[in-house]
């Protein structure tokens, strides 16, 4: 959270995703972070597709009126691109380089690293730390992606009168956001394998964390699209309707839990099937922590069906 050592007093987050805007403003006070405002407004189909922004005027008209519910005064914000939008790779570089030389020395040797000419892509890096087996070197993490990708946010956050002030990577923001639940987790997570699971709209993306740090990342095209698709096909309803009758309120009478049991167990199942052999190979006892962004919060009841697998 180095934004905050900058002698920020909050900074404001964009949540561009295929369904909706999501606004989150957010200080610290001592310690700890607190939720100053937040907000969501919803985007119609095919504003974002396969997380790439596709309408911008309508993804800013979103943004202006989440940015009015949440009654927010910030006008710089932060916003993230998809992990598969985004090469990453992690390369040796000696540790007596200063980041303006390593920088250089990443430019002159970009070839190597990235599959682009150097003006098609923004590019960025961070030193993890001391290599293991050498001293004299450290591990630096190159992230890579597409200019027109970042340039679109920057266009969008634009429009809707907000200035991009950190343009970061979904996983890495991801990550960030378990550093700061780490202490009300249960168990110690140092020297532990922990995959997060995010289940969202259209895509599903799977972060697995080793000592806190990001080793492994992929996405599905499967979320809770598919949840509104099976109350269309069970009560013949348009596709509006059932988006608002996902509301937990509207869930008691309307919609039998047993739609979202048979899905999620399809969501698991995908998920056991296809990342079973990362686990096993990593012979490391694993955590699973899920943010289900569209099912958990909607649904308060599905955790009870959750506790019980």
């Amino acid at each position: 959270m180095s934004w905050f050592s900058q002698k920020q007093s909050a900074v404001l987050g964009i949540d561009i995703s295929t369904a909706a805007i999501k606004l989150l403003e957010l200080s610290k006070v001592g310690a700890r972070y607190r939720v100053e405002s937040y907000a969501v407004a919803p985007l119609p189909q095919d504003a974002v597709i396969d997380k790439n922004i596709a309408n911008i005027e309508v993804i800013a008209d979103a943004i202006k009126i989440a940015l009015k519910q949440s009654g927010s005064k910030l006008k710089q914000a932060s916003v993230a691109v998809a992990g598969s939008s985004v090469m990453t790779k992690v390369i040796p570089m000696p540790a007596s380089l200063t980041d303006d030389e390593m920088e250089e020395q990443i430019m002159v040797e970009a070839d190597q690293y990235v599959p682009y000419s150097l003006d098609e892509v923004n590019f960025d890096f961070e030193v993890q730390g001391e290599n293991e087996n050498n001293p004299e070197m450290v591990n630096v993490l190159l992230a890579a992606s597409r200019k027109e990708i970042i340039e679109d946010r920057v266009e969008v956050l634009a429009k809707a009168g907000l200035k991009a002030k950190i343009v970061d990577v979904e996983a890495f923001a991801m990550e960030n956001a378990f550093s700061l639940l780490i202490d009300q987790l249960p168990d110690a997570v140092e020297g532990q394998t922990v995959a997060i699971v995010d289940i969202g709209a259209t895509m599903t993306a799977l972060n697995v964390l080793y000592n806190c740090r990001t080793v492994y990342t992929r996405e599905q095209g499967f979320g809770g699209k598919q949840l509104t698709e099976e109350i269309q096909r069970r009560y013949g309803l348009t596709y509006e309707r059932p988006a608002w009758q996902k509301n937990w309120a509207d869930c008691r009478t309307i919609i039998p839990l047993m739609c979202l049991s048979r899905l999620s167990g399809q969501w698991f199942s995908k998920f056991s099937g296809r990342y079973s052999f990362l686990f096993h190979q990593a012979r490391i006892d694993v955590s699973i922590v899920l943010f289900w962004r569209v099912v958990a919060h909607q649904y308060p009841a599905s955790i009870n069906w959750f506790n019980k697998l």
